[in-house]
């Protein structure tokens, strides 16, 4: 018998309360455009699409638009690392310098004297562990509560790189903020891991997601730039502001007032980059994303494809909290993530009171820079997938108010 909202466990009426808020936000000027996919037991509930791609061309906003997933695509990289992981090429108390020689000399921050920053050699070498949970010590240089990240390069030195080594050679010259483990902090980690595997695989990180990833699980439009035949797909990028900044306080910026595009089909992600980056680099569709997402549901292997990517014991380590609870609450440039812990390249809900959050406790998933999301709940066999394309990621709190919706639907 064919499933339906119902024998899915949801309200069709309560579920339209989505399509009415996401417009809303469209309505209201907020935002040009958007779309976001909820499932359950690997079937659509509900998907919608919202506004325009682009305010000019009015081109709506539709089921192949591809999207800037930026930190998203940090899963996908932590992925490829337990990939290499399960195949026997390291352990993740590994020390990274073993398989990345630019952080062999690594030194840490000890406090600041007359003549600036004090270092001292880690007392415990940063480890493969450390990078995929945040807590290597390594920053992004957004911050202001360290000098460390006064050192760090700014973002177009980094994208300009001729290749992922060279961004491993300016990182490893750069003090820690902290000895590896001891603190978490967002930060390059997860490109530092996409050097790992190209290093480890011998195949460039743009090679490998393809042939080891992408294609296993039929992500046709996910890749690190947009060929041209497929740049009409692209969703311009906006912001409140002509120019945007990370660190930046938007909350004297009004909402709904003229919205600015920063990024275009025309921008970077026209042209492959030289140093693709694992922590931010991907573009995709909310088709494509699914199906990453429902492997990770499904312990590892997507029901359509003939390949498992990881063991069932192996995702279950990655959707687990990993942080000592005496280093929480987890924060990001200030915004704190309360009730949260991080696993291996994921953010995990580990307390629904502190988090002010309906869901469920193991519930796993994470973010990106341009307000897109998602999240896997085990106990509920729920995945929600939300996209768009605006900047700051934290200026609205549709993200959140998606998943309330989409929680409040269920019976």
């Amino acid at each position: 018998m064919a499933k339906t909202v119902k024998t899915l466990g949801f309200s069709s009426s309560r579920l339209k309360r989505i399509d009415s808020h996401m417009q809303g936000y469209v309505d209201k000027g907020y935002l040009s455009g958007l779309s976001c996919l909820l499932a359950r037991q690997g079937d659509i509930v509900h998907q919608g699409f919202y506004g325009y791609q682009d305010l000019d061309s009015n081109r709506e906003v539709q089921a192949d638009s591809l999207f800037r997933i930026y930190s998203m695509t940090k899963p996908i990289t932590s992925v490829a690392v337990l990939m290499l992981y399960e195949e026997g090429h390291f352990l993740l108390s590994d020390p990274v310098a073993d398989y990345i020689p630019a952080f062999k000399d690594l030194q840490v921050l000890d406090g600041m004297d007359f003549y600036g920053p004090k270092l001292k050699k880690p007392k415990n070498p940063m480890n493969i562990h450390h990078l995929l949970t945040h807590m290597s010590g390594l920053s992004y240089g957004w911050y202001q509560d360290t000098p460390v990240d006064k050192l760090y390069p700014d973002v177009p030195t980094v994208m300009k790189s001729p290749n992922l080594q060279s961004v491993m050679n300016m990182l490893g010259k750069i003090p820690l903020c902290f000895e590896p483990g001891s603190a978490w902090r967002y930060s390059y980690a997860t490109d530092v891991l996409g050097h790992l595997v190209e290093v480890v695989s011998g195949m460039s990180l743009a090679d490998f997601f393809k042939s080891r990833i992408f294609e296993p699980l039929a992500m046709v439009d996910t890749g690190f730039y947009v060929p041209e035949d497929k740049l009409e797909r692209l969703t311009h990028v906006y912001c409140p502001v002509e120019q945007m900044s990370f660190g930046v306080d938007y909350s004297q910026v009004s909402k709904g007032g003229q919205l600015h595009v920063i990024d275009s089909p025309r921008g970077p992600f026209k042209h492959p980059p030289a140093a693709p980056s694992g922590g931010g680099g991907l573009v995709s569709t909310l088709g494509d994303y699914w199906r990453f997402a429902e492997m990770l549901r499904q312990k590892g292997a997507l029901s359509a494809s003939k390949e498992r990517l990881l063991g069932r014991k192996t995702v279950e380590l990655m959707a687990q909290n990993h942080v000592p609870l005496s280093i929480m609450p987890l924060d990001i440039g200030g915004v704190t993530l309360l009730g949260h812990g991080f696993g291996l390249g994921v953010s995990v809900l580990i307390n629904m009171a502190e988090a002010l959050t309906l869901g469920s406790v193991g519930s796993f998933g994470w973010s990106g820079a341009a307000m897109t999301n998602f999240w896997i709940d085990p106990s509920e066999d729920l995945v929600g997938i939300f996209m768009t394309q605006f900047m700051p990621s934290d200026f609205y709190q549709i993200q959140k108010e998606f998943r309330v919706l989409s929680y409040q639907a269920m019976v």
